[in-house]
């Protein structure tokens, strides 16, 4: 008997198993550093963050325009950026899903976000999903076009946030691989969102930093003294 011949979606969907399998394999190996950031490079968020952030970057040589009182931007946006990250994952990644009529209301970062917390060890969901990434990256230029006074200060905004987010990126993904924290400060980052997706949901929201806006907001608790909860791999399950 001739064996059947398998189709295109059979082999792109072996492609994509094969390829998580590589994921998987890099992501427990216990990566250096040099290892992790060849690692993030492989994931269109950083390219697509990136790109924007150098087209910035020209864009403000280009403009000129420059005065010491731009530099107040990046300095406010950096100071409030744990608070800005923290209501983002409590209201919009742990956004738990509603319905009016017969309309869902659940946008795909939440519902990535859920996928994350089901398995935080997979690589592809630990990043900011592509189609959302297009929507915010378009928003963004839009804001540093149309919203501030001058040119140059959209654009050294937009080049403050790339930045924020890049490295948001960055230690998002690298808390999730198996890079053993070095110095006390990234070690406290790293412990802080391990406790968000192993001890318990309710707190610890912040990703790059620890102990800024969730003491703020009151979700910095003792983990001694916390409870584990039976739903932070299963969001809104209760």
């Amino acid at each position: 008997m001739t064996k059947p011949k398998a189709s295109e979606s059979d082999s792109v969907n072996e492609d994509a198993r094969a390829q998580a399998r590589r994921d998987e394999r890099a992501l427990r190996r216990g990566l250096s550093l040099r290892e992790a950031f060849r690692e993030f490079l492989r994931h269109p968020s950083p390219w697509m963050i990136g790109t924007v952030l150098v087209g910035a970057v020209i864009g403000r040589i280009v403009v000129g325009d420059r005065q010491s009182t731009d530099l107040l931007v990046p300095a406010v946006m950096l100071a409030v950026f744990p608070v800005f990250e923290w209501i983002v994952h409590v209201t919009v990644l742990h956004w738990r899903p509603r319905q009016i009529g017969p309309i869902p209301i659940d946008s795909e970062l939440a519902r990535k976000h859920r996928e994350h917390h089901v398995d935080p060890r997979n690589i592809p969901l630990i990043f900011i999903p592509t189609k959302t990434l297009s929507v915010l990256v378009i928003m963004l230029i839009s804001v540093a076009a149309f919203a501030f006074p001058r040119l140059g200060l959209g654009l050294t905004f937009l080049i403050a946030i790339t930045l924020l987010g890049l490295g948001y990126e960055w230690t998002h993904y690298l808390i999730h691989t198996d890079y053993k924290p070095k110095g006390s400060l990234y070690r406290a980052v790293w412990r802080n969102h391990r406790h968000h997706h192993y001890k318990n949901e309710h707190y610890w929201f912040t990703v790059t930093t620890s102990g800024t806006a969730d003491r703020l907001f009151g979700t910095h608790p003792d983990p001694s003294t916390t409870e584990t909860s039976p739903t932070a791999r299963r969001l809104h399950s209760a």
